[in-house]
């Protein structure tokens, strides 16, 4: 298969989804046949503990588009993804999720966008009904309220890593190396024009997902920690804020003395002065420590991710 020629290139990234592989790949051949002619698709094995590696390569044996990426441990999602836009060669490159709840059905019509409308960049699909609990909800929506505050770009709610990318701007989103990565806000910092296309989820065809609440938000504190310094910020607000709290009561301190006689008790007040300026102070300096450990990872240069093999049905073809 030429590259030159591949009109579509599928990023899969790929968890323990033995049970949903074989199944992903008939959709998408139903889905693409007779629209799309020429695509390939590039599974990213994330260090599955299942058969998924197993079943990616039986699959490869009979099919003459596809690409495995097989990591050496599990790199979380975010390097399989950059994985796979490097292995990528379309002209047009889709995000998709490999347990179906993205329908490839819905790439066809990204990339019917795309064909007809030149202005146009990416397609990103997000949810406008999200199947989750009231308390799970609160918290996203006031994550994007957050960051949206406090950051330069925009992050548009319940926008997914479900995406239709021309090439040149995968190649702007390869530029940015960080070891360290939050593709939402990536997506949204190399700019290019994009088309929000609202997107229902399906049900998961198998297994179970592996995002937690925990998870979750450990996600949302990379994306604060990596696209705004408003928590560095903190430490000048609350020193300004303590500051003047701390005259304010001077000043009550003296008029209660000087104008009313009133004893001022001298060890309590202290102390919980102490433990208030003092938590205060190491919260600020775990904030700071985020920030630092950050950036003694990244100083080290370690490559986004390991892959232990790498096969291309392709360069299989041409031997």
């Amino acid at each position: 298969m030429s590259t030159s020629k591949v009109k579509l290139s599928l990023v899969v990234p790929c968890y323990n989804e033995q049970d949903n592989v074989e199944l992903f790949l008939a959709a998408c051949k139903k889905a693409f046949d007779g629209k799309v002619d020429n695509y390939e698709i590039i599974f990213i094995n994330d260090g599955s503990k299942d058969n998924t590696w197993r079943k990616l390569k039986k699959l490869y044996e009979k099919e003459d588009n596809l690409k495995l990426v097989n990591f050496s441990r599990n790199f979380g999602k975010e390097a399989a993804m950059y994985a796979g836009l490097q292995k990528a060669v379309g002209d047009y490159v889709t995000i998709i999720d490999a347990d179906l709840q993205q329908r490839p059905e819905l790439v066809v019509e990204m990339v019917d966008f795309l064909d007809n409308n030149d202005d146009f960049d990416c397609v990103a699909a997000f949810q406008q009904d999200r199947r989750e609990g009231k308390v799970l909800s609160f918290f996203k929506k006031a994550f994007y309220k957050f960051i949206n505050s406090v950051c330069e770009i925009d992050f548009r709610s319940g926008a997914s890593d479900f995406r239709t990318f021309r090439h040149n701007m995968v190649e702007s989103i390869l530029e940015m190396k960080e070891y360290f990565r939050f593709s939402k806000g990536i997506f949204s910092w190399v700019g290019y024009n994009v088309h929000y296309m609202p997107y229902i989820a399906e049900e998961r065809n198998a297994g179970k997902t592996s995002w937690s609440f925990r998870k979750l938000f450990k996600y949302a504190m990379e994306g604060i920690l990596a696209f705004t310094t408003f928590p560095l910020k903190l430490a000048t607000y609350a020193g300004g804020i303590c500051s003047f709290l701390s005259l304010l009561y001077m000043v009550v301190v003296i008029i209660q003395k000087l104008a009313f006689g009133i004893d001022i008790p001298g060890y309590p007040t202290l102390i919980v002065l102490i433990l208030f300026i003092g938590g205060i102070q190491m919260i600020l300096l775990g904030i700071i420590g985020l920030y630092i450990s950050k950036m003694y990872i990244e100083g080290k240069r370690r490559p986004i991710y390991i892959a232990k093999e790498y096969l291309d049905s392709a360069e299989r073809k041409d031997d």
